[in-house]
């Protein structure tokens, strides 16, 4: 059976190592205690986060002679006499999200949210309120929705730079809310399997994930945006999806990294917006042929194909035919180093960049601008 991609919640829980921020103490007291670092974790943690219900209203067709029609010889004589049927049908979606600000700002996925006609939020308390989505980025799966309150519950945002294989990992969130007869999150636990992994989702064809969280915390429908925290309590990772072969959870999600959810809460915040970076540089890996074409000495870095008037990259003088060897020191290798490096800028950081052209080293720099909207 062809394994599909399931929306859902993971959860990190940081090994303990003395080198690290978290003490060896959490770390011993987890096997010794019943009220240990992992339960003061899901404690400490555990209000903050939040059932988000979408109700969305979604198209179909329907044909009373499915495939009879697509004759082009029986539609010129019946034209539009049997024309399928367009109806509209409410669809209902749960995901989970986590409160970031006590003013009531709330992060999770955009997949959770994207195309809601109305959001509810439902804290562990058992408050129901109605959310506004604020804004949304789909390059990263983030968004962030907004709730009247005050002083309420907030999650500790930790650091995901540092993350260990092995790590102890904590999933909290709402799988099947809608069948459970209670507001209070769900904690699992498990470790973090793997890091910077790159995977194609299934729920959405165009989606490739890059740079994520892998953990085995157990993970299921609904959990969705809902945190990654460490035995500290701190959030590591917005929970994303797993790939099951069933519709239950294999012991193989994914979340992503809460350092790029810093820099769209700080947007937020500051200016009521997400303001989406803007290079404008496209690129593709380098073949064989392309490299002996242009004289290089290896396949290692990216074509720049095409570069948008007025971008980042346009301003800087990049040109097309130019090979994008390093970026603020790092090596691109390839398509992968190169997008991964994009998620991670913010508007206003200078980039610098390593290229080749025509057989010359050139060096350049530039800020990074945003890309303006349409206007709607």
């Amino acid at each position: 059976m062809r394994r599909i991609a399931i929306l859902v919640l993971a959860a990190g829980l940081f090994l303990v190592f003395a080198v690290h921020t978290f003490s060896q103490e959490a770390n011993n007291d987890i096997t010794s205690s019943r009220v240990n670092a992992i339960v003061r974790a899901a404690e400490k943690v555990g209000p903050a986060v939040v059932s988000i219900n979408v109700l969305q209203t979604k198209l179909y067709a329907s044909h009373p002679f499915p495939g009879f029609f697509a004759d082009p010889v029986i539609r010129e004589y019946f034209g539009d006499l049997f024309a399928p049927r367009v109806y509209k049908e409410q669809i209902q979606s749960l995901g989970s999200g986590v409160i970031v600000r006590s003013e009531g700002y709330i992060l999770t996925n955009e997949h959770v949210v994207r195309g809601a006609e109305q959001i509810k939020v439902t804290l562990p308390d058992g408050r129901v309120m109605a959310g506004e989505l604020v804004d949304a980025d789909a390059a990263v799966d983030l968004a962030v929705v907004k709730i009247r309150g005050g002083n309420l519950p907030v999650a500790t945002i930790g650091q995901s730079d540092d993350l260990i294989i092995g790590e102890w990992a904590i999933a909290i969130g709402n799988p099947f809310g809608y069948l459970l007869d209670d507001t209070q999150p769900t904690v699992t636990v498990g470790v973090i399997s793997a890091l910077h992994r790159s995977i194609r989702s299934g729920h959405r064809s165009s989606a490739l994930y890059r740079d994520m969280i892998q953990t085995d915390a157990a993970i299921n429908p609904g959990n969705s945006g809902g945190p990654l925290v460490n035995a500290d309590g701190e959030m590591i990772g917005i929970n994303t999806f797993i790939f099951t072969s069933g519709g239950g959870s294999e012991g193989v999600g994914f979340a992503r990294p809460i350092s790029y959810a810093k820099r769209i809460i700080d947007d937020i915040t500051r200016y009521g917006r997400i303001r989406k970076p803007w290079i404008g540089a496209h690129t593709q890996s380098i073949t064989e042929e392309v490299s002996r074409a242009l004289g290089l000495k290896s396949n290692a870095g990216v074509l720049v194909v095409e570069v948008d008037r007025g971008s980042s990259a346009g301003k800087a003088g990049i040109r097309r035919g130019d090979v994008i060897k390093r970026a603020d020191s790092g090596l691109i290798r390839d398509e992968v180093d190169w997008e991964n490096f994009l998620l991670s800028t913010y508007v206003g950081e200078r980039v610098e960049l390593e290229i080749v052209r025509e057989g010359k080293m050139v060096h350049t720099a530039f800020a990074v601008i945003e890309l303006r909207r349409k206007e709607k």
